[in-house]
């Protein structure tokens, strides 16, 4: 998936959760819940386009690390808001689902970074000639 599909997608889960947020029905337990997801649903978007500008691959590896905590995080608190009757398992399953696939997305990128990281890094030190200080003939 491409960096600026993904950037629409995870835009387009903070905006379903925002709406998942104002249809909570009133009281301290979905006010308290509902900020926590507000924060965690609409974090993995603004997260991810700040790895999308990451200045390095260990930038860009750690940045795309709290993405994956915070879609995680996510989906504890729609399952917590399910589990404790205050939320429709119908109305969570699809931003469920959506957190299962944006997590996924995320670790195998990160896997994919850190595999490239590894071949970069592999590479360039085998092309760097040595220099005769550090290597006496």
């Amino acid at each position: 998936m491409n960096n600026e599909k993904l950037k629409e997608r995870t835009k387009r889960f903070a905006l379903e959760i925002v709406k998942l947020v104002e249809a909570l029905p009133l009281g301290k337990t979905c006010d308290v819940l509902g900020r926590q997801r507000l924060r965690s649903g609409t974090s993995v978007g603004a997260n991810y386009r700040a790895a999308c500008r990451a200045k390095s691959p260990a930038d860009f590896i750690f940045k795309m690390g709290i993405v994956e905590e915070e879609a995680d995080e996510s989906s504890f608190w729609i399952e917590l808001l399910v589990e404790s009757g205050k939320l429709n398992p119908d109305q969570a399953a699809a931003l469920l689902k959506e957190c299962n696939e944006l997590v996924a997305i995320v670790v195998a990128s990160i896997r994919t970074a850190k595999k490239n990281r590894a071949t970069d890094s592999a590479t360039s030190a085998a092309a760097t000639p040595h220099s005769a200080l550090r290597t006496p003939h």
